[in-house]
């Protein structure tokens, strides 16, 4: 994201004589997240822009010329991934491909392929490049701590084929031997868990309540008020109480992989 936003509405909260806190109480907003705007990190919320052009008196400004990312994604997931980018703390659910942050060049490319309408080569590559740039957040060693719950059925159903699937598997286990990630798989032998419905990921923030996002066949949803994320977080909570633990799943994880490069 371009800082031209930023450092225009610092230059017009300095020049308003403000401070970012005084800026952030005139607009019923927090100090770091106005401080992540003139830095470049974010791109504030159209009702966020609207109340800066309220609180500077910059008519309509701010609201109008909202940065726009050339990212490919699909319409509904665009939300998703702009919170994506600020979270403090990620917990995924993945029911049928491996969660997009921690998926592979080559396991991407597989699951963007199978897309209907067919999209051209050029457009498959936008998406896989995206889909990397997301991956991008795990460089930070710490933030955002991310959490990963498998149905055992990602790791079994070989997108891509076995050596894709031996690379993709690895590349997880890897991150979670570092300790960037955590990773408990749901196995088959469980049954039926309270996450069948679809994916799931929940999200929170430094300075903003947590939500949750949930998609499904071309249809994805920000869930923002507090009685439904509580309500999500809930059946997470409950279904990773029924996961096998860390160690017994990356073992599980660790076979798998050498099960599929047996089979070249």
């Amino acid at each position: 994201m371009t800082s031209t936003y930023g450092d225009w509405l610092k230059q017009q909260r300095e020049t308003a004589g403000l401070t970012q806190q005084q800026l952030a109480d005139a607009a019923v907003m927090t100090r770091s997240h106005i401080a992540h705007i003139e830095a470049g990190r974010r791109i504030p919320s159209r009702e966020d822009a609207r109340r800066l052009d309220r609180a500077l008196n910059t008519g309509n400004v701010l609201s109008s010329f909202l940065p726009v990312e050339d990212a490919a994604v699909a319409d509904y997931f665009e939300a998703a991934r702009l919170l994506e980018q600020q979270a403090v703390m990620i917990r995924e659910f993945a029911l049928s491909f491996v969660p997009g942050i921690l998926q592979t060049e080559r396991y991407a490319r597989a699951v963007l392929s199978t897309s209907f309408p067919p999209t051209s080569e050029e457009e498959c590559d936008r998406l896989v490049v995206t889909r990397l740039e997301r991956a991008k957040i795990l460089d930070d060693p710490v933030t955002p701590v991310v959490w990963a719950l498998l149905d055992e059925a990602v790791l079994r159903r070989a997108v891509g084929g076995r050596d894709v699937m031996t690379e993709q598997i690895m590349h997880m286990v890897r991150l979670a031997e570092r300790g960037r990630v955590r990773l408990y798989v749901l196995p088959f032998e469980l049954g039926v868990h309270p996450l069948m419905q679809s994916m799931l990921t929940l999200m929170k923030f430094e300075d903003q309540p947590p939500v949750a996002y949930g998609e499904g066949l071309h249809m994805g949803k920000v869930h923002d008020t507090p009685a439904m994320v509580d309500r999500l977080e809930g059946i997470y909570d409950l279904a990773l109480g029924d996961a096998m633990p860390l160690k017994e799943s990356l073992a599980l994880m660790r076979a798998t992989a050498k099960d599929y490069g047996r089979h070249d």
